[in-house]
């Protein structure tokens, strides 16, 4: 941890928006990242779950230098090491492992472990980790269960993610351990089946006003 060039505080931080992107087609890559950030949004979580996710986080680290690109979906060591090498300045996963976390401690880049009990905020802490991922947010309880798990370990910041959209951002924002918010709603999948990128820019300037309130 003493060699991440870059703290999940700095992270977390950045944007009260953390954009979930899941590439399908490389060329996709770099007119979301820039409708992304057209609307106001300048973090960039590009999940592991399609084939061209590590070369789209190479396109774009290269491409937007001030942009802060990180990855997500990251389950193990070795797709740890593939983002990083790739350009990823941060790492996201939905869960956590101790060879996960240990490897991490090590490396230039922050892991923000994905939790969902007390028991694993627990673990987290343990291992030297307080900045987590709440996931998936909406299907374990949302803002009331978030609140009261927080409320024992205030030493805690979280990222929650899963389920959440306009109608109850600024619900989960209103928590004192919620520093960031991770979602997909900017980018609906027809428009970026389509390529039609100002309703993603139209959609990502909305969120950020809102979340401004």
């Amino acid at each position: 941890m003493q060699n991440w060039k870059v703290t999940p505080a700095e992270v977390f931080a950045a944007s009260p928006l953390v954009p979930v992107m899941v590439i399908n087609e490389l060329d996709q890559a770099l007119p979301m990242a820039k409708a992304l950030l057209d609307g106001g949004i300048s973090v960039f979580e590009i999940t592991l779950r399609t084939p061209v996710a590590l070369d789209a986080i190479a396109l774009i680290a290269k491409a937007m230098p001030d942009a802060m690109v990180g990855a997500g979906t990251v389950l193990n060591c070795e797709q740890f090491d593939a983002a990083v090498a790739a350009g990823a300045r941060f790492v996201i996963s939905p869960g956590m492992t101790p060879a996960l976390l240990a490897h991490a401690a090590k490396s230039t880049a922050p892991l923000i472990p994905g939790v969902a009990t007390p028991s694993e905020v627990m673990q987290a802490l343990e291992a030297g980790y307080d900045h987590l991922k709440f996931f998936p947010a909406e299907a374990n309880g949302g803002t009331k269960a978030l609140s009261a798990i927080a409320a024992p370990l205030p030493q805690v910041k979280f990222c929650p993610t899963g389920g959440i959209g306009p109608k109850n951002v600024a619900d989960y924002l209103a928590l004192k351990c919620v520093a960031t918010v991770g979602g997909s709603w900017m980018l609906p999948a027809d428009a970026v089946k389509s390529g039609n990128w100002e309703e993603v820019t139209r959609l990502s300037r909305e969120a950020v006003e809102l979340v401004k309130r």
